[in-house]
């Protein structure tokens, strides 16, 4: 069922998810990103430079919190703009990988240009991976029925 915006009211919360990060995830997303980085997929190196072990890309990290809004909306091309700020690193272990669990809370609803301003909590094991996370999306009207 699609969300309406005359249905969307300031402090409703989103479908909360977990996702699944594993290597097999990273190793696909650097390919489609071209980013190569090391530190995404050498435990050498990136414990080499600090890092516990081998770090998710931070924009993989966003794509999949962004996932909480645009499931919930039925349309990724709703997005009309997105931030975050990232706070620490996803440290992907190779036996488990890790668990993101993303939250969203509707902010904003303007009725004048049909969006809504949803903010995102995004953590792992408890910890917040992502700050000043808000996404605006353009939803549909009663009206316009698609």
């Amino acid at each position: 069922m699609a969300v309406v915006l005359s249905d969307v009211t300031i402090g409703a919360d989103l479908p909360s998810r977990s996702f699944g990060i594993e290597r097999a995830s990273m190793v696909r997303y650097a390919g489609a990103s071209g980013d190569f980085n090391p530190i995404h997929w050498s435990e050498q190196i990136a414990t080499g430079v600090g890092l516990p072990n081998v770090i998710a890309h931070g924009m993989l990290t966003m794509a999949i919190a962004a996932r909480v809004v645009t499931d919930w909306i039925g349309d990724p091309g709703a997005v009309v703009e997105y931030g975050v700020r990232f706070t620490r690193p996803v440290v992907v272990p190779h036996d488990a990988g890790a668990t993101l669990d993303v939250a969203g809370k509707v902010r904003a609803v303007n009725h004048d240009t049909g969006t809504v301003v949803v903010d995102l909590t995004a953590s792992v094991s408890g910890q917040t991976v992502l700050a000043k996370s808000r996404m605006t999306v353009r939803v549909r009207s009663a009206a316009q029925g698609w």
